[in-house]
């Protein structure tokens, strides 16, 4: 089968099932309705605050906290993208279908990935413009030294977030086992290494507080951060790509 027959069968099958454009969909709306909360909340805190608070207020990065949880529908996502054929046996016709592998996985990965880029970007900015309005005196605008980067960025976050665990779904195959390691990784290790003193050094280089650094503007007081806002990023890519590795590798190893 050629590429452009993969992809679109690849389209079709992303749009047929319900609980990937239920995720999406819930994605948009947890991170732009919890935005809105934090910043209008923000907003009212914001004559209270110390001084060394206010010199690290970020109003861009506060208009993106719907992201914590927001990325977690991005994970259900991507695992679902590529597990649901696994746990509903489709897996052995695709490839039937299909038999060269990587072929197979690209076209997989590319419409899912093109998929939840559109669906970040706009989930990103309207998050954003949301976010600022709730600030009111105390927002920012888009043309901001830094901003459009971290507006842009916040998008890219999240689209890599889903790839990751379309890679990770990849080398597990099962969607529950991919979902009870990628959750607790995201939400439980990664904040306990992050804010830890003794593991904070290793914190810093996971995928998602890496790359959640493309989203700040103002960094933290006292900030020692040994990358930038792009180099934050480039690390969470070079997780994306070792997951991609790691499941294509094993998706031409082992029987369907």
């Amino acid at each position: 089968m050629a590429a452009a027959q993969v992809v679109r069968s690849e389209w079709t099958k992303i749009r047929s099932v319900a609980s990937t454009v239920w995720t999406l969909s819930l994605a948009v709306v947890v991170t732009i309705a919890l935005g809105m909360l934090i910043s209008a909340l923000s907003r009212s805190e914001f004559d209270g605050m110390g001084a060394r608070d206010r010199l690290s207020f970020d109003p861009t990065f506060i208009s993106f906290a719907g992201m914590s949880l927001g990325q977690l529908a991005m994970v259900v996502f991507g695992v679902l993208v590529v597990s649901n054929e696994y746990s509903t046996g489709m897996i052995r016709t695709s490839l039937a279908a299909v038999p060269q592998r990587g072929t197979f996985l690209f076209g997989k990965i590319a419409v899912a990935t093109v998929l939840a880029l559109v669906v970040s970007l706009a989930t990103s900015f309207a998050a954003f413009f949301l976010g600022q309005a709730m600030l009111g005196e105390h927002r920012a605008s888009l043309g901001d030294d830094g901003v459009l980067r971290a507006v842009i960025g916040g998008g890219l976050y999240m689209t890599l977030i889903a790839v990751f665990s379309m890679g990770v779904a990849t080398m597990l195959r099962s969607p529950m086992l991919s979902l009870g390691i990628l959750v607790p990784f995201f939400f439980l290790i990664s904040s306990v290494l992050g804010y830890v003193d003794a593991t904070e050094e290793v914190g810093r280089f996971l995928p998602d507080q890496a790359g959640s650094r493309i989203m700040q503007v103002v960094p933290p007081v006292d900030d020692d951060t040994p990358y930038g806002p792009w180099g934050g990023l480039g690390i969470m890519a070079l997780w994306v790509v070792a997951a991609l590795v790691g499941g294509y590798a094993l998706l031409k190893r082992r029987d369907a």
